[in-house]
C-alpha cells in the first residue's frame, strides 16, 4: 500500500532536502546539536504567491527566493547558515510537477549554500500558496551584528547594488521594457544572501540589517533602533549597469529606487575612521560596498538629499506587510 497523500508528498520531494538532525522526516520534530562554541541565531519568513512572487514564476526560483530571503537575515546578523524547517501551504491540486521543481530549486541553492531541511508542515489551503520557512544559523558568543549600535557620526554604507529589485518586478509585470541581459528580473527572483559579507563585518559593523522592504525605510528602523538621525545621498545609491541605464531614461526612477524592496543588501553603520576596515571586510567577502550617507543626532528620521544637495521627498515609504 502507498503512502498516504501528504506523506507521499512529503517522501516524493522533501525527503531528498533533509540531512543530519532530520531523523528522515520520519518523526513529530528534528534532533540538532549546534557546533561546540556557538549561539544559535533563528530568524522566519514566509513568501505568498501574487505577494511575493508572482504567480508565473518558475516554481524552482520560488523555491531558491524562499530559502535566500530567510539566509539574508542570517548574513544580517553574520550568522553562518545551518538547516531549515518549512511550512508549505499549497493549494489543493497544484501540479506535482510545480512541487517536484520547487523542491529541486530548494536542493540547488541547499547545497550551494550548505543548508538542509530539518522537518516542517505540508498542508492545503484555499489559496494563494502560502511557503514560509525558518533558518538557523550560528554566530560566535556576542558576534552577532544588532540594529541597535548606529552613532551620530557613523557612516552609512550598502553592499552590491540598489533598486534592481523593485525595477524587476517591474519588468516581470509589464511596466518596463526588459534589460537585453536579464539581470533586473533575475535580481528580484533571486536575491543574494551577503552571507560572506555579514560574518565579515563582526566586529566592523555597529549596526547592520538586510534591506528587503526599501532602503529608505529600512534605514528608517536602524535609526529608530539606534535613536539617531541619518542622510542618504541619492547621488551616491550604487547602480548596476541596468539600474542605471533604466535611470538615465527617466530621471525620475531614481527616488523611487531608494524606496523599492526586494534588493537583500546589507545596509550597515560603521565608525567614520573604519573605511579601511570596512573595505577590507568587502574585498575578504568578494562583495563590493558603497558609502552612501552619515548618521545624524536628533530624532530618529532620514534625510534623503538629491545630486544637487536639496532634500528630495521619495514617491512611497516602502513595503509595510499590513
Amino acid at each position: 500500500m502507498g503512502l498516504p497523500g501528504e506523506f507521499g508528498l512529503i517522501a516524493r520531494h522533501f525527503r531528498a532536502l533533509a540531512g543530519e538532525g532530520a531523523l528522515d522526516l520520519s518523526d513529530d520534530a528534528a534532533i540538532l546539536a549546534p557546533p561546540p562554541g556557538r549561539n544559535l541565531v533563528l530568524a522566519a519568513d514566509a513568501v505568498v504567491e501574487g505577494v511575493h512572487y508572482l504567480p508565473d514564476d518558475p516554481p524552482e526560483t520560488v523555491g531558491r527566493k524562499l530559502l535566500r530571503v530567510n539566509l539574508s537575515d542570517l548574513a544580517a546578523m553574520g550568522a553562518d547558515p545551518l538547516a531549515y524547517l518549512m511550512t508549505v501551504a499549497l493549494p489543493r491540486g497544484t501540479p506535482d510537477a510545480w512541487i517536484a521543481a520547487f523542491a529541486a530549486g530548494l536542493a540547488e541553492d541547499g547545497r550551494a549554500f550548505g543548508v538542509h531541511v530539518l522537518g516542517g508542515d505540508t498542508v492545503s489551503t484555499p489559496g494563494p500558496a502560502c511557503l514560509s520557512l525558518t533558518i538557523l544559523g550560528t554566530v560566535p558568543p556576542g558576534a552577532a551584528l544588532r540594529r541597535t549600535g548606529a552613532r551620530a557620526g557613523d557612516a552609512l554604507w550598502v553592499s552590491g547594488t540598489i533598486g534592481d529589485g523593485a525595477l524587476g518586478l517591474a519588468v516581470l509585470q509589464g511596466r518596463l521594457p526588459p534589460d537585453a541581459e536579464g539581470h533586473l528580473a533575475r535580481r528580484y527572483r533571486l536575491p543574494e544572501p551577503r552571507l560572506a559579507l555579514g560574518a565579515a563585518l563582526r566586529g566592523v559593523a555597529r549596526a547592520a540589517m538586510d534591506v528587503s522592504d526599501g532602503l529608505a525605510q529600512d534605514l528608517g528602523h536602524l535609526c529608530r533602533a539606534g535613536g539617531v538621525g541619518a542622510t542618504l545621498d541619492l547621488a551616491a545609491l550604487p547602480l548596476s549597469p541596468a539600474a542605471a541605464a533604466a535611470a538615465a531614461r527617466d530621471p525620475a526612477l531614481l527616488p523611487r529606487l531608494a524606496a523599492g524592496g526586494d534588493d537583500y543588501e546589507l545596509l550597515f553603520a560603521a565608525a567614520p575612521g573604519d573605511a579601511g576596515r570596512v573595505r577590507r571586510a568587502a574585498r575578504a567577502a568578494g562583495t563590493p560596498v558603497t558609502r552612501i550617507g552619515h548618521f545624524t543626532p536628533g530624532p530618529p528620521e532620514v534625510t534623503v538629499t538629491g545630486p544637487e544637495g536639496g532634500a528630495v521627498n521619495l514617491p512611497r515609504e516602502g513595503w509595510s506587510h499590513f
